[in-house]
């Protein structure tokens, strides 16, 4: 399909990298691993509770571990909305497998994460905070972003649609290969 090793999905939260993952994977017949639900799997508890304990900096050791377990996989794997803005997890995305970026605007982002007081970088703000926050993640977030081999754009479109689009990237990619 696209070489060995992981389908690694990179973008902001609700770009639908947890939904399409799912539907890729059945599609590929592929494992599914969101990193974010192994993270509190191996942690007991949410990554919210992680923030608020632990803080940030242990969150993303957390995440580079998840992380660094699927890198010898098959699998899809949704990555955390900053995983690939840090170094160390983008080395290791880029050593292995194949990235594609899940592309949306902020107001689709905000709209299909909803309330985002279980989101640790928005709870707390109002609707116009929440709209700055993410531009803002976005923007710093982007050049690490497009650093994916593929990019698709997720607005306006159902979680079937983007996985056939990214399913026949990959083939293409794969086609180009050869």
């Amino acid at each position: 399909m696209c070489g060995g090793g992981p389908i690694w999905l990179v973008g902001m939260m609700g770009a639908g990298k947890s939904s399409v993952g799912r539907v890729l994977a059945a599609r590929l017949s592929r494992a599914f691993v969101d990193t974010d639900v192994e993270v509190e799997r191996v942690a007991g508890c949410s990554v919210a509770e992680i923030f608020a304990s632990e803080g940030e900096p242990a969150f993303r050791q957390r995440e580079r571990a998840a992380v660094a377990a699927c890198a010898a996989s098959e699998a899809v794997v949704a990555l955390g909305g900053g995983a690939v803005a840090e170094p160390e997890i983008a080395q290791i995305v880029g050593a292995a497998g194949t990235s594609v970026y899940l592309r949306a605007r902020p107001e689709t982002l905000l709209d299909r994460v909803g309330d985002a007081e279980a989101r640790p970088l928005l709870a707390g703000l109002d609707g116009a905070g929440r709209l700055a926050r993410v531009s803002e993640l976005l923007s710093a977030r982007e050049p690490a972003y497009c650093g994916a081999r593929e990019r698709v754009d997720t607005d306006d479109r159902s979680v079937d649609e983007v996985a056939a689009e990214v399913v026949s990237r990959l083939r293409l990619e794969r086609a180009g290969m050869s």
